[in-house]
């Protein structure tokens, strides 16, 4: 029973008072609504853990935003799918649709919220289609969709053959929102499915989640403009002038990318790999459609572009084998034991914990220096990445411990000074000097 104010104010603004069997649908209505939320928090709370691990084995990693919200998201995706069934199964009164209507967009804005958050999607963003999804789903439950949709059209102006409203803003607005979170959760799941796929190394997966990605993009961009009806005929001069300045603007960003994918293609760099470029020795962070990130043993980050590795030489220490031989130095003198030497350089750098026992180590005799009898220590290791100059002073530090156990002499430069009289006599000699460049100048003995 309608209390008589209320009553007396719907007649006094010419609105229909709600009859006695509407009151009872809405009052029906609105039990299905309690029904169907009720049964969308139960379903959350069975359910949504389930599809949560399910979630989280599928798209690994990324999983993270979507599944510790999968429970709320079932809640209200299944409360939504509920009152979607009951609104359209039974030719409800005004105000019964009104009660279901009001039910079905709030459950429906809930969802896209909680999905737009979890695809950590800017919150302005989120928000907004959550509110573009409740006025769309309860205008058109009340019967007034319509005049929305014409007073958001009559907001705007004529440019030439195009009518630029409110209305079409906000569905370029909407539309490309939502293929934005479309696409990034499509480059998500294909990306997981590439990455756990067998029989691929990991820089074939690397260039098939950039090509399914090019290719998510490319399709979100064409479904785009057929949902918003754009005629691309009508750009065609104007996208060729605009593709001809693009092409000569972004001509090194197109090669660098196509280099890029012929780098992932012929796997002649991979990430982790150890190369030499110029001044630049590191290992291989990531491959980009730019550039490749060279990590240094310093920990600078060197982005280098995709080109320079397709046009310069370029050493990879891993291409096809991850030893890597390290060449050491080392010179002793012409009076020393070379037998003992050479065995305590060998035993110096088998003792090192990163030279490899196979292939073992070897010493050779280089040369006969001026002062010194030049030694190479030839030691293998098979993690490049970790530097090569710690290893040779590992090595050097063992052997100078060695070498004065043993007595084994580290020679220096060495030069004889003679002595001339002022007529040329040579009256004395000095030998065993140290010197750092040429001696010069006439000195008369003293």
């Amino acid at each position: 029973m309608i209390p008589p104010a209320l009553a007396r104010w719907l007649a006094a603004n010419d609105l229909t008072t709600p009859t006695t069997p509407e009151l009872i649908e809405a009052a029906v209505a609105g039990s299905f609504a309690i029904v169907a939320l009720a049964a969308g928090w139960l379903a959350g709370r069975r359910i949504g853990p389930k599809i949560a691990e399910i979630w989280h084995r599928r798209v690994g990693s990324h999983a993270g935003g979507l599944a510790h919200r999968m429970h709320t998201l079932v809640r209200h995706g299944t409360a939504a799918l509920l009152l979607a069934i009951v609104a359209n199964v039974w030719p409800w009164s005004p105000l019964a649709a009104a009660v279901l209507g009001f039910a079905l967009a709030s459950a429906s804005a809930m969802t896209m919220l909680v999905f737009m958050r979890g695809l950590h999607m800017p919150r302005w963003s989120a928000w907004l289609a959550a509110a573009v999804v409740f006025v769309a789903i309860l205008s058109q439950a009340i019967g007034g969709f319509d005049v929305i949709t014409t007073t958001l059209d009559r907001i705007g102006m004529d440019v030439g053959k195009r009518r630029l409203s409110l209305l079409a803003v906000v569905t370029v607005l909407v539309t490309a929102v939502a293929l934005y979170a479309g696409a990034r959760l499509a480059n998500r799941i294909i990306g997981h499915s590439i990455a756990e796929a067998r029989g691929f190394d990991a820089t074939q997966k690397l260039l098939f989640q950039k090509l399914a990605s090019i290719i998510v993009i490319v399709i979100a961009f064409f479904f785009g403009i057929d949902l918003l009806g754009i005629d691309l005929t009508s750009f065609a001069v104007f996208s060729g002038a605009l593709g001809l300045a693009v092409g000569f603007g972004l001509q090194k960003t197109v090669g660098n990318l196509i280099a890029g994918i012929i780098l992932l293609m012929d796997r002649s760099i991979k990430p982790g790999d150890v190369i030499v470029v110029g001044e630049s020795f590191g290992w291989v962070n990531k491959i980009g459609v730019r550039a490749v990130s060279v990590i240094t043993r310093d920990g600078k980050e060197h982005l280098i572009p995709n080109e320079n590795l397709m046009t310069q030489e370029v050493e990879n220490w891993s291409f096809s084998d991850r030893n890597v031989r390290v060449r050491i130095p080392v010179g002793i003198a012409y009076e020393s034991d070379v037998k003992l030497a050479q065995k305590l350089m060998l035993e110096a750098a088998l003792e090192s914990p990163r030279v490899l026992d196979s292939p073992r180590p070897n010493v050779w005799l280089a040369s006969f220096g001026d002062y010194a009898l030049e030694h190479e220590i030839l030691a293998w290791i098979s993690d490049p990445e970790g530097g090569v100059g710690n290893v040779k002073s590992d090595v050097l530090n063992r052997l100078w411990v060695k070498f004065q156990e043993h007595g084994i002499e580290i020679p220096f430069p060495q030069q004889v000074l003679h002595f001339r009289s002022s007529k040329g006599d040579r009256i004395g000699s000095i030998a065993g000097v140290r010197t750092t460049g040429p001696v010069g100048g006439n000195e008369e003995a003293p």
